[in-house]
């Protein structure tokens, strides 16, 4: 599996910004795409965007449009997601993660490798 490695989290004021980053161990020909997924206590798992790897695709929840944004270095060794306006619902812990896969629903139904996670707190 892929080993992925985030960093970036921490404590932000509503409305406030914070970019996480995410170093995957392999190059993206080992999986399909690479994103972030994200857990908050009580609830399920959330897909939140991903990043395809063979094309510059990209997937958003429709709870984050318009605020985050999912990236790649020109090498292609880091992921970004950068995290604006953020609001009072956005803290969970945020996992790199690859190979997301959704249901006929929308839902996120599996993942193939995931991070150690980051915690994602907004409070004022």
């Amino acid at each position: 599996q892929v080993q992925l490695v985030e960093s970036g989290g921490g404590l932000v004021q509503p409305g406030g910004s914070l970019r996480l980053s995410c170093t995957p161990s392999d190059s993206p020909r080992f999986y399909n795409n690479i994103g972030w997924i994200r857990q908050a206590p009580g609830k399920e798992r959330e897909g939140v965007s991903w990043l395809g790897s063979r094309d510059d695709s990209t997937y958003y929840a429709d709870s984050v449009k318009g605020r985050f944004t999912i990236s790649r270095d020109v090498a292609k060794t880091t992921v970004y997601l950068q995290m604006n306006s953020l609001k009072p619902e956005d803290p969970a812990v945020y996992y790199c993660a690859t190979d997301l896969a959704f249901g006929p629903k929308g839902g996120l139904v599996n993942v193939g490798s995931w991070g150690q996670g980051t915690q994602v707190t907004v409070s004022s």
